[in-house]
């Protein structure tokens, strides 16, 4: 039978990252009963991941910066009433009576197939983001991982994924794992970025309202310039050779459109290729409640939230990434203001969300929010990158299906978007349910590079298994979020 409490919490957290931490111990602190649950059993989430302590780690903060702020967190956590609920998965949150029930199952990989309830009165969502892949001929070898994977091999287990590592993609993060990269002992030739950062000059407010972003890409720049790390600027890796392993990449030049400009390729030996194109907010529980969703300024899809952080369904906010991706500082203050609000919804309390420290909070995420935005419009996917792919380029990992079958799936049967192309080729149905390729398959079925993956409501927000299933109370089974 499924573990639950007997009474419910006034809140439930899913997510124990920034922004999850930051409202667990705001509402705890405002005399709400609250229940944190997470899928790792290390606090921090992606940002401050560490290593575990058996490693013998000395100072895992050298990798991090804003570690105070964490440790801070921490304290305060320890030091609260929260109940916080390691190695649980959430799969399904569902209505019960006047409560949510949030459904998860429990172990490092959920492996332990045991089913547990927690039932709150309010439900906040800080479940973060996954990397956007954009495909191309041999990305699926040994030896390419997402820049974040990357980051989080070196932050979590003291690892890097070869000694020669090509950084590609778009987005600031590649300067900072560029620098983390090369300041723990890997060669870092080239920091290969499809867009520039000439594009920041047209938000010149945002960068003015956000002078520690500029220090920390001064930083940054400064650990590149001390270990040679050459930038190429309007680029991208558009082919990893090898036979068992990477061990080398070609890299074009690109038009304004991400078109490869023919001519300018260029071969990078290496042992190791580190890629994302930015963040995508992982938004699958809130969309299974129906919480509605925005467009972003780079093509993916966030959740609708109103000026004290709640979403379209009334009971439910979310802070951070869910959002937008913006950076932890921000989802810090998001993660505090959603408490107060949830903490005044609550408790009558309607003086929390009104005064002074409020007010501090709303302008500092609406001015860090200005900054992400223009930071995501300046790194945003150009509509030409799908020329990268040769018919016979995987795009769905999982399912093996080509880029190939995908435009046949469109041409030939009329496909005329991802969700038509998913029943068609099994593009989406694998492991990963879409997060690696949904992007690309979007884009393909639409015909250029600037649609965002298609938000799709289901009853599960991850893989379970289904002896954990089986053990669920027939009363409190989550239903079809479809059904009416």
């Amino acid at each position: 039978m499924p573990n639950s409490v007997s009474e419910p919490y006034d809140l439930v957290v899913v997510g124990a990252g920034a922004a999850g931490l930051s409202g667990a111990v705001t509402a705890s602190e405002s005399g709400l009963s609250v229940a944190l649950l997470d899928a790792s059993e290390h606090l921090g989430g992606q940002f401050y991941r560490h290593p575990a302590a058996a490693l013998g780690a000395v100072r895992p903060e050298a990798l991090h910066h804003d570690w105070s702020v964490f440790a801070d967190l921490r304290r305060r956590l320890e030091s609260s009433g929260v109940s916080r609920l390691a190695g649980h998965h959430v799969w399904s949150v569902t209505r019960d009576d006047d409560c949510w029930a949030v459904h998860a199952v429990t172990g490092a990989d959920g492996d332990q197939e045991r089913p547990v309830r927690v039932r709150a009165r309010a439900l906040l969502l800080a479940t973060g983001a996954y990397e956007r892949q954009l495909p191309f001929p041999g990305w699926t070898l040994p030896g390419v991982v997402g820049a974040g994977g990357a980051q989080a091999m070196l932050k979590s287990g003291l690892v890097l994924p070869g000694k020669k590592v090509v950084v590609a993609g778009s987005g600031p993060l590649l300067l900072a794992v560029a620098a983390s990269l090369a300041a723990a002992g890997a060669r870092v030739p080239a920091v290969v970025e499809a867009s520039g950062y000439l594009r920041y000059a047209r938000h010149p407010r945002a960068l003015a309202a956000n002078p520690h972003k500029l220090v920390e890409a001064v930083v940054h720049g400064g650990a590149m310039l001390r270990h040679r790390v050459r930038p190429l600027l309007r680029s991208a890796v558009t082919h990893v050779h090898g036979a068992e392993r990477v061990e080398a990449v070609t890299v074009a030049r690109l038009d304004r459109d991400w078109r490869a400009v023919p001519g300018s390729e260029r071969r990078i030996e290496c042992d190791a290729l580190a890629v994302g194109h930015g963040l995508a907010p992982q938004i699958e529980l809130a969309t299974a409640l129906g919480c509605a969703t925005r467009r972003t300024v780079d093509a993916t899809a966030a959740l609708v939230l109103d000026g004290l952080q709640e979403t379209t369904v009334p009971g439910v906010w979310s802070a951070g990434e869910t959002g937008g991706v913006g950076g932890s500082r921000l989802a810090i203050a998001e993660g505090e203001l959603a408490a107060l609000s949830i903490a005044a919804r609550l408790t009558g309390r309607s003086e929390l969300p009104r005064g002074r420290h409020a007010g501090r909070l709303r302008r500092r995420r609406d001015r860090m929010r200005a900054f992400a935005d223009a930071l995501a419009a300046a790194h945003a996917p150009g509509p030409g990158w799908p020329q990268w792919l040769p018919d016979d380029t995987d795009v769905c990992r999982c399912e093996e299906v080509t880029a190939g079958r995908v435009r046949e799936a469109v041409t030939d049967l009329g496909a005329g978007d991802a969700r038509t192309v998913k029943l068609l080729t099994r593009a989406g149905m694998g492991w990963c349910q879409g997060r690696m390729c949904g992007a690309a398959v979007a884009c393909l079925a639409a015909g250029g590079g600037e649609v965002p993956p298609p938000a799709e409501r289901r009853p599960f927000a991850v893989p379970v298994p289904l002896g954990a299933l089986a053990g669920l109370d027939p009363a409190t089974a989550p239903s079809d979020p479809t059904d009416d």
